[in-house]
């Protein structure tokens, strides 16, 4: 993922994205996935040239990327650990594992480490409520989160 790079490099990355993509049944989510897969999040420069490609507004795109949690408009970490926020989480520890995580990297959710190696996110439900507390780690989903496993999380994070 390359986040240095020229307005005039974006723009054409995206063009290139969307002319790979803009074939496809309801091209816009896939385009948008591209994108932050390229970048690491979508541009707010991205916007208004994928709106202009598939004949869309700019507020059209734009509550697309701001309804789906996943699309980022800034950089994430080297690791995204998402924390499961939903119920039955809440109810068998999240809060507490959620408090001690926080703690351990020193943020909150939404917030990357001072030094990029992680960002911090809420997830409403990881589909593993009878394993609670679950979370997701680079993109792989974890049951029955405890403090010693958080610590792992934190630990390779750090690496």
């Amino acid at each position: 993922m390359n986040i240095h790079i020229g307005q005039g490099d974006i723009a054409e990355r995206i063009r290139s994205i969307v002319a790979d993509l803009r074939s496809l049944e309801g091209p816009l989510l896939p385009i948008l996935h591209e994108v932050q897969d390229q970048f690491g999040y979508v541009p707010q420069e991205a916007l208004p040239i994928i709106a202009d490609e598939l004949n869309l507004s700019r507020a059209e795109v734009h509550g697309v990327v701001t309804f789906y949690h996943d699309y980022r408009d800034h950089p994430a970490g080297r690791h995204v650990l998402k924390l499961c926020r939903a119920e039955a989480c809440q109810s068998m520890g999240g809060d507490a594992l959620a408090e001690r995580i926080k703690t351990l990297l020193g943020i909150d959710f939404h917030q990357t480490t001072l030094d990029g190696s992680v960002t911090l996110e809420p997830v409403y439900c990881l589909g593993l409520c009878a394993c609670a507390p679950a979370a997701m780690f680079d993109g792989e989903v974890h049951g029955r989160v405890d403090d010693e496993l958080a610590a792992e999380f934190v630990e390779e994070a750090r690496r």
